[in-house]
């Protein structure tokens, strides 16, 4: 969101293995959550108040109008990343 509001370009750099090719829509996609304690207290230290709220997810999804290109180790694929799917 940053990137767009300020007219910069925005590139996902991942493999393509790590691409779900099933997965229609960013909203179609599980959000893994993490422990609290990797936000509450690391390595044991307790640095927020007992019973404080947390939200602790693995990653975020970034909305593919977003994003002006992914780059994978065979191509950089451009919006509407139609060729992704013959990589499959």
């Amino acid at each position: 969101v940053l990137a767009r509001a300020h007219d910069v370009p925005f590139y996902v750099a991942a493999p393509t293995s790590t691409i779900d090719f099933a997965t229609r829509t960013g909203a179609d996609i599980t959000i893994e959550h993490r422990a609290d304690t990797e936000v509450t207290g690391p390595r044991g230290e307790r640095r927020t108040p007992r019973g404080a709220p947390v939200h602790n997810p693995a990653f975020d999804v970034t909305p593919a109008h977003l994003v002006t290109a992914l780059i994978t180790e065979s191509e950089v694929l451009r919006p509407s990343f139609r060729a992704l799917r013959s990589l499959r």
